[in-house]
């Protein structure tokens, strides 16, 4: 039985292996020498160019005094202007409205009349009032056109014009106020401070005192959740509209 040592064995192979293996690295070490400078000469080969292009904008604001009625435009909130000295009206007024009206008007100065379409009042009443007095102030007239309709707030709105006209079909609705608890009209005494917010406002718009409590009775004689309609000739009836 042969007892031979497997090592010899394996260092007479590895003696003739590596000859052999000297061959092999000497090649690669030629291959390799080689590649990055053919990997450089196809990467120097090709020139990537790239085009960025700058645009410059300029901020153009128009002057709404020099621009013809037919052109001029614009939309601040519930208002949007369709000439020079016209706007339309829709929508409802919130704690935003008066900041907005008061760009509009720093824009299209020669504003002079509110086209009162589908208003259906206010989600700030404070905000309402002090948006109608900016109205009055700016000089400015109110019309409710053929299908119009005012709702709620916006009939204090309707008021702040310095004319105020409405189409033979024109519509206005009114119901009593509600305060942030739930709170209308008919739940406080007559004699209540309260009340005096809305009397003082309409007779700043010029309506005469007597005239102004029994227009504000009417509209807090339907709850809240009511409407009561108003026609041109109810509010004509009030002396509401001149």
């Amino acid at each position: 039985m042969n007892r031979s040592n497997p090592s010899d064995k394996i260092v007479n192979h590895g003696t003739a292996g590596s000859r052999h293996g000297l061959w092999i690295t000497a090649l690669m070490l030629c291959a390799m020498l080689l590649l990055p400078t053919q990997s450089a000469q196809s990467a120097s080969s090709y020139t990537v160019t790239e085009t960025v292009e700058i645009f410059e904008y300029g901020l153009y604001e128009p002057d709404a005094r020099a621009m013809p009625a037919s052109v001029a435009h614009g939309q601040y909130g519930p208002f949007r202007v369709i000439a020079a000295d016209t706007v339309e009206m829709t929508g409802t007024v919130d704690s935003y409205t008066p900041a907005l009206f008061r760009q509009m008007i720093r824009d299209f100065p020669a504003i002079r009349r509110i086209e009162m379409l589908d208003c259906d009042g206010s989600v700030d009443e404070e905000a309402n009032l002090r948006l109608a007095r900016m109205i009055r102030r700016a000089g400015i007239s109110t019309n409710v056109p053929a299908q119009g309709s005012v709702r709620s707030g916006a009939v204090e709105l309707f008021l702040a014009g310095v004319t105020r006209t409405a189409h033979p079909d024109a519509e206005f609705v009114v119901h009593s106020w509600m305060d942030e608890n739930g709170r209308e009209a008919g739940d406080y005494p007559a004699s209540d401070p309260v009340h005096a917010e809305y009397l003082d406002y309409y007779t700043e718009m010029g309506v005469p005192l007597p005239t102004a409590q029994a227009f504000y009775a009417l509209t807090n004689s339907v709850p809240f959740s009511e409407q009561l309609r108003l026609s041109r000739h109810d509010m004509a009836r009030f002396q509401l509209l001149h």
